[in-house]
């Protein structure tokens, strides 16, 4: 089994130190980071697994490279550590994007269960695929056969479709199987730095090349290179990439060695190649190298049966309750929904479900959508209403819960929550009004 790559941000090297004491084992590879900006030079060169990062720190804080996550590795893991464990700060971090949060001081039991519970939903693999729709089943077929060949496959769909799922697919299914499988997201990478990260470098390369580093093709030797969204790739590294592919050997930058290579290259486009050729921003030449057999994944709207038994695994996920199921409603509403956000978008609306929801039934004013952003005129105030209402809902039932775990003490509520006695007294009256029923302060 492969090991769990993880990455460690934390600016206190002794908290720092004490976190990789606590995580290390045989099943994980553990990578450090004292800041957000170094993390993303990690982020950059390595396959991380899951990223648990603190929130405090110089440079770079961990909001922001929350942000930088989300928008470059959506689907990676990501936990927050607070010191300031608020119902506020927690709320504020899975909304910007955080798969869970952390109060600092926290047990080692505590923080070695939610690691390896991350690291096992986030083992992606051609079985995680589901491939209920027919379309959906006669490209898992397709790529079924072209795995037991040497062949370059160029995979295309919309963004959030799960072309890297099926990308796994093939590596899975192919003779390679026991070797590596190395991801490049060629969008999320900087043009200046792609080069060294995909051919690597020598000790004092360029200013910074502290040390030698092995590029993306010497990590994959044996196995299979992934370069997802490689229409992002500029036109003169698209050309040196060619001849390693030629040439079937790559030289480090700075060095003057070429090192063999046995890897197979797979690639992934959300655009229309032909066009980018003849747009004459992309070699036509790379085109044919790596479009030997192509494999066009239909977007989620386009495979309708796939849908609820993605929602499904989703809602184990993301609560790790098995029978969590969905009502009738909410079925529907999945069913009609446009998903131009793909399978992506569905993860993260039913990462919202699951938290919104009161009972294991998800039922459909649970369901928030990412388009609630842009609503029409005429339904921004009903969707607005509903938003409301839920979330006053649970902020009304967070306030009786702290009150009844703390034998309804009114001081130590608004210090938990971060609430002035003021605001408190306002809510609980306006509850009182409502013929809620208000824990009792015990002397």
């Amino acid at each position: 089994m492969n090991k769990t790559r993880l990455l460690i941000v934390e600016d206190d090297p002794t908290l720092r130190m004490a976190l990789v004491d606590t995580l290390a084992s045989n099943d994980t590879e553990i990578f450090e980071a004292p800041n957000g900006k170094e993390a993303l030079a990690l982020l950059m060169r390595e396959n991380i697994d899951l990223v648990l990062s603190d929130v405090q720190m110089d440079e770079m804080d961990g909001t922001e490279l929350l942000a930088h996550v989300r928008q470059h590795y959506p689907n990676l893991p990501f936990v927050m550590m607070t010191a300031h464990g608020t119902v506020q700060h927690a709320v504020a971090a899975m909304r910007d994007g955080a798969t869970d949060y952390l109060q600092k001081p926290f047990e080692a039991s505590v923080l070695k269960a939610l690691v390896e519970r991350m690291a096992a939903t986030n083992r992606v693999s051609g079985q995680d695929m589901i491939a209920e729709d027919p379309a959906t089943q006669a490209v898992l077929a397709l790529a079924t056969r072209v795995a037991q060949s040497e062949a370059a496959v160029m995979i295309s769909g919309e963004s959030g479709s799960g072309k890297e799922v099926l990308a796994r697919v093939i590596h899975e299914q192919s003779p390679r199987a026991s070797g590596p499988f190395v991801a490049l997201n060629c969008a999320a990478i900087p043009e200046t730095m792609l080069e060294s990260i995909l051919f690597g470098y020598e000790k004092g390369a360029f200013t910074g090349a502290q040390s030698a580093q092995a590029g993306k093709f010497e990590q994959a030797n044996g196995g299979t290179l992934l370069l997802d969204e490689i229409s992002e790739m500029a036109l003169e590294l698209q050309a040196k990439l060619l001849r390693v592919l030629q040439e079937r050997e790559v030289e480090r930058l700075g060095g003057k060695a070429t090192i063999p290579l046995d890897v197979r290259v797979l690639a992934t486009t959300n655009r229309s190649l032909s066009e980018e050729v003849a747009a004459g921003r992309f070699r036509e030449d790379l085109y044919f190298r790596l479009n030997v057999f192509p494999l066009s994944l239909p977007a989620l709207r386009d495979r309708p049966a796939d849908i609820l038994p993605l929602a499904r695994r989703f809602a184990m996920r993301h609560s790790g309750d098995a029978t969590v199921d969905f009502a009738e409603d909410a079925k529907a509403l999945l069913l009609s929904h446009q998903w131009r956000g793909n399978v992506r978008e569905l993860d993260n609306c039913i990462h919202r479900a699951v938290i919104m929801a009161s009972k294991p039934i998800v039922d459909a004013k649970d369901l928030l959508f990412d388009d609630l952003v842009v609503l029409s005129d005429e339904s921004l105030d009903e969707a607005q209403k509903l938003l409301d209402g839920d979330l006053k809902a649970r902020e009304r039932d967070v306030i009786l819960s702290a009150l009844a775990a703390v034998n309804g003490n009114r001081k130590q509520v608004c210090e938990k929550l971060g609430i002035s006695e003021r605001s408190l007294r306002y809510k609980l009256a306006k509850y009182r009004d409502a013929g809620v029923k208000i824990p009792a302060a015990v002397a």
